[in-house]
């Protein structure tokens, strides 16, 4: 995935969920975060980040902050990509290669999926999560609770009791990471519902990204780590 143009800025604080002050040519500038995590590892003063000018000319900022470099490496921060990415990989057959019928925002139930597809007589239901926290080398997941998506491993573990396949697929928005694992000091029962569902059936995929400051593209699988399941999930 290509953006149109990027544009350098240095970090200066957060404001909010959505807004964030930066630096460009001098001038302090109020930019959109395209993301809603805590994401305090990566969005400290002084930090070199890169934003995507707005065409929409009526919007209160012009830019929104995409990407954030830590510790050499890029990381891209936008939570709109990852499905985008990820539908990308799948209809050009570098992950889950056969799959055919794919279609976006798909519902089941009482959630909407991002991705319906089917192999062979078999129907899939793929939701993408987006990761951008790296702990030496692991990605963790998520940054902040997320009641949304422990319901949407529930509901996917009740659609695989119904026929389905289902996967769930962690989007690593990064490089330089050797294993992904549910992050249980910020949510301990999405880590068991996530064990539990793939007790179930339900494939739990990781993939890093190869990022520049412009671009964002799935790349290499990466180990799943899953907790024991300590306690009776309902």
């Amino acid at each position: 995935m290509e953006y149109g143009s990027v544009i350098e800025a240095v970090f200066r604080k957060r404001l909010n969920r959505f807004l964030a002050e930066v630096e460009i040519c001098g001038q302090i500038t109020q930019v959109h975060v395209k993301n809603t995590g805590r994401l305090r590892e990566l969005l400290v003063p002084d930090a070199r980040v890169w934003l995507e000018p707005s065409d929409k000319p009526e919007r209160k900022t012009a830019f929104s902050l995409i990407s954030v470099e830590k510790d050499g490496r890029i990381v891209n921060i936008d939570s709109q990509v990852p499905n985008r990415i990820v539908y990308d990989a799948l209809q050009e057959g570098r992950i889950l290669p056969g799959m055919t019928g794919l279609r976006r925002e798909y519902t089941y139930g009482h959630s909407r999926f991002d991705i319906y597809g089917e192999r062979g007589d078999k129907k899939f239901l793929m939701e993408v999560k987006g990761v951008t926290l790296n702990v030496d080398g692991e990605a963790r997941f998520p940054d902040a609770p997320t009641e949304r998506g422990l319901k949407h491993v529930r509901e996917l573990s009740e659609a695989v009791s119904r026929g389905y396949e289902a996967c769930i697929i962690f989007a690593i928005q990064m490089k330089g990471i050797h294993l992904f694992r549910p992050n249980d000091a910020t949510m301990h029962d999405f880590g068991q519902a996530l064990a539990h569902a793939a007790e179930k059936g339900v494939h739990i995929l990781a993939y890093d990204c190869t990022v520049t400051p412009g671009s964002l593209r799935i790349d290499a699988q990466i180990p799943v780590a899953l907790p024991v399941r300590r306690e009776l999930w309902q």
